[in-house]
């Protein structure tokens, strides 16, 4: 399992690495690799949501994949002069108007009580989740006109969340012994969670230390802790609804790991926390 984690975490390491280098060089300010890289991987993930749901619990699919991707076009869209001074007002209002199309759906076709207001309700937990906070990851490319600047700031918005959830898996295997969640994740321990939120600091110094520009000046200790523990409600987020679903896994897509949503989780919790604090510092 380990062998497995490392090979696999090497292999998305060099693509995300990858995506952040070659954008900064590829048809600025459009940012073509980091569009494919959201889009591919949050309609991956909407699939494989609604796999966990299972056959009993089913949300609108062909909205629910629609909302996601059309979040991930908007938040390209709304870099174009006509779109530019209203960004996050579109975006509020992509969101508002799922909600709306949500119930046109089932008003449209509502023949008399058959789950209605919960497919409702998980097509909008899936647009919302799976398509308006990822909204927040996207716009650091653009929080600045230092490209560079904002390459280091998405490298912090991946890698400290996750390196997070590699040092509590690692400390909690090591020496874990008090169960954090017993019943939500009963593997979590709080040494796990003291090793994580430790490596979460040392990846935000080390990140912005020996990257090309300094973001968080002097800042690391507390965007470590903070954005650390957003990865980790993120990822007890997930486990909640796999546990709540009785699925283990999201799927067998990455060896070692799981699915997609349980590589991507705590970035996704992760992501506001992180465009909050480069908003602030």
């Amino acid at each position: 399992m380990l062998t497995t984690r490392l090979w696999m975490g090497g292999i998305l390491i060099a693509l995300t690495v990858g995506m952040l280098v070659g954008d900064q060089y590829l048809l600025v300010p459009w940012f073509p690799f980091l569009f494919v890289f959201q889009l591919t991987l949050m309609s991956a993930v909407c699939f494989e949501f609604i796999e966990i749901l299972g056959p009993n619990r089913r949300p609108q699919q062909a909205l629910s994949f629609l909302g996601v991707a059309v979040f991930v076009l908007a938040n390209w869209l709304i870099h174009c002069p006509p779109f530019q001074a209203h960004s996050w007002s579109i975006l509020m209002g992509i969101q508002a108007g799922f909600l709306l199309l949500a119930f046109l759906y089932e008003m449209a076709g509502f023949f008399g009580p058959g789950r209605s207001v919960e497919r409702i309700a998980l097509t909008w937990l899936i647009v919302g989740y799976l398509g308006f906070l990822p909204s927040f990851f996207a716009q650091i490319r653009w929080l600045s006109p230092d490209h560079q600047a904002n390459s280091v700031r998405l490298a912090l918005a991946v890698f400290v969340p996750k390196c997070c959830d590699i040092g509590a898996y690692a400390v909690g295997r090591l020496i874990g012994t008090h169960k954090m969640t017993p019943i939500l994740s009963p593997k979590k321990t709080w040494e796990g969670a003291a090793g994580g939120l430790l490596a979460a600091v040392l990846a935000a110094n080390l990140i912005d230390t020996l990257g090309p520009v300094s973001v968080l000046h002097g800042w690391h200790i507390w965007f470590g802790l903070t954005v650390g523990l957003a990865g980790m409600l993120g990822d007890l987020a997930e486990s909640m609804i796999k546990r709540d679903c009785q699925t283990k896994d999201a799927s067998a897509a990455m060896p070692g790991y799981g699915g997609v949503l349980d590589v991507v989780d705590a970035i996704i919790f992760a992501a506001p926390v992180c465009f909050l604090w480069f908003l602030l510092v």
